[in-house]
C-alpha cells in the first residue's frame, strides 16, 4: 500500500511526539535526551507527574530526576532506576512509580578519559569541557571511580499542599561520604534551556554497592574514568495536569535554581 501521509501530517505527528508522552514506541536514539516536565514547574511545586518509571525507561538507560511528592532522588544507571530517599535508603524503583521531573538518555559515550591523579569537581568539569567543548549541546556525564569525598543532599518527601521547591529543600538531608567507590550520573545543560531544564551541571551520586547516594553538589575523586555523550536532540514531554497548566515560572529563575539545586553558582 502506498504511503499517503502528507508533509503536514508528518509535521503534526512530530510536534505531538515532542509535547506529549506516549506510553509505547521505538526507543530514543543515543543522541537524544528525553525529559518529562520542566524545572520551572518543579520550582513552582508541581510534584506529581503521570509518567511511570517503566515508560521513562523506554526512553533511556541513564539519567536523573525525582519521584512524585519529591519522595527520593532518582538515579538511572545501566538501565536500572534507583530511588534514594532522605532517610539514607536506596531501593530499586517500581515500574509503576511515577515522576514529576526526570531526564534520561541511552548513554553511549563519545569520549572517555582515565583519571590517574586526584581531582576536584572543578578539575573534572575542565576534563568534560576538553572531551566535549561545546556548551550549546546537552552533555551526558558519567564519572566512575574512587572518591575521597562526596557531598550530597536528599529532599524529604513532601505532602499537599506542596510548598515551592526552595522551601522544600530547606529540610533536606545532607550527607558526606569519604573513601567510597561509586558513580556520578547527570547532565550539563546549556544556559539557554533555563526554565526547561537545570542549566549547568546536574549530578546525582550512587555508590558501587547501591546503598548510598543523593543529589551531588561537591566531590573529590582519587582515580577513575570520565565519559561524555553529546546529545543534539531533545524530546520534551509536557504534563497536562491542572497543576502543570496553572504553574507560573518564578520571576528569579536562576536564583531559585541555585538555592534549590545546590546553593552555589555551580549546579549539582
Amino acid at each position: 500500500m502506498a504511503d499517503t501521509e502528507t508533509a503536514r501530517d508528518r509535521l503534526l505527528r512530530l510536534l505531538t511526539s515532542l509535547t506529549r508522552h506516549t506510553p509505547a514506541g521505538p526507543p530514543e536514539p543515543p543522541s537524544t535526551v528525553y525529559q518529562t516536565s520542566t524545572m520551572a514547574a518543579l520550582l513552582d511545586g508541581v510534584y506529581d507527574g503521570d509518567v511511570t518509571v517503566a515508560a521513562l525507561l523506554e526512553h533511556g538507560d541513564f539519567g536523573v530526576g525525582t519521584f512524585n511528592g519529591l519522595d527520593g532522588e532518582m538515579v538511572v544507571l545501566d538501565g536500572v532506576c534507583h530511588r534514594l530517599r532522605a532517610d539514607g535508603t536506596v531501593t530499586p524503583a517500581a515500574d509503576t512509580d511515577r515522576t514529576p521531573f526526570a531526564a534520561v538518555t541511552f548513554f553511549r559515550p563519545d569520549a572517555t578519559r582515565h583519571l590517574s591523579a586526584p581531582m576536584t569537581r572543578h578539575d573534572v568539569e575542565t576534563v568534560v569541557d576538553e572531551l566535549a567543548p561545546s556548551g550549546n549541546l546537552i552533555r551526558a556525564v558519567r564519572v566512575d571511580g574512587h572518591f575521597s569525598s562526596v557531598r550530597t543532599r536528599t529532599v524529604a518527601e513532601q505532602h499537599r499542599p506542596y510548598p515551592p521547591l526552595v522551601e522544600a529543600t530547606e529540610g533536606q538531608a545532607v550527607a558526606a561520604f569519604q573513601d567510597i567507590d561509586g558513580t556520578l550520573v547527570g547532565f550539563v545543560t546549556p544556559e539557554y534551556e533555563g526554565g526547561v531544564s537545570v542549566p549547568g551541571y546536574h549530578l546525582h551520586f550512587i555508590d558501587q554497592a547501591k546503598q548510598k547516594g543523593g543529589h551531588c553538589f561537591d566531590f573529590e575523586i582519587t582515580a577513575g574514568t570520565v565519559a561524555v555523550a553529546t546529545a543534539h536532540e531533545f524530546h520534551l514531554s509536557l504534563p497536562t495536569s491542572p497543576e502543570f497548566l496553572a504553574a507560573r515560572p518564578p520571576a528569579s529563575f536562576a536564583d531559585q535554581v541555585r538555592r534549590a539545586e545546590g546553593g552555589s553558582d555551580q549546579e549539582g
